[in-house]
């Protein structure tokens, strides 16, 4: 039996100037030395987190329109477990759940050493503003009930 949800509040339509800062943050993370892949594969896993049902349909359209497989986002939630994730990918999913957790334990010094040997700095930053970045749209999106249509 489905759930009807009525969105509450359109935020961005609200208050324009907020969605143009947040696009100007998306701007910058799409322009960065981190591939475009991976950029959505931490978006949904993030979102897969929070449950943000808008984010998850959102990013696993757009991680599909550039080439990501179905297979690997449909083994995005058990990550940790399976062989279809590089090191690289590994650290920076890692990184993705302690960042989305952080009142738990914030982010383990291990974490962020393999992180480092993985990414440059600037890199570790990028990765860092687009983990947050998400985990804020979908608390957003969380709020004010916003779904895929």
């Amino acid at each position: 039996m489905s759930k009807v949800v009525k969105h509450r509040l359109d935020v961005w339509k609200e208050e324009p100037s907020y969605w143009t800062h947040m696009a100007a943050i998306e701007k910058r993370i799409y322009a960065s030395t981190i591939p475009r892949n991976l950029i959505e594969l931490i978006k949904i896993r993030a979102s897969q987190i929070n449950k943000c049902a808008y984010c998850i349909d959102y990013h696993t359209t757009e991680a599909l329109q550039i080439g990501e497989s179905a297979r690997r986002i449909f083994a995005l939630s058990a990550w940790k477990e399976s062989p279809l994730f590089t090191d690289s990918e590994r650290a920076a999913l890692q990184l993705t759940e302690e960042i989305t957790h952080i009142s738990v334990d914030g982010v383990a010094d291990a974490t962020y050493e393999n992180v480092k040997a993985h990414f440059t700095t600037s890199e570790i930053g990028d990765l860092m503003i687009c983990i947050s970045h998400i985990n804020f749209l979908n608390r957003i999106g969380i709020s004010t009930k916003t779904v895929a249509l």
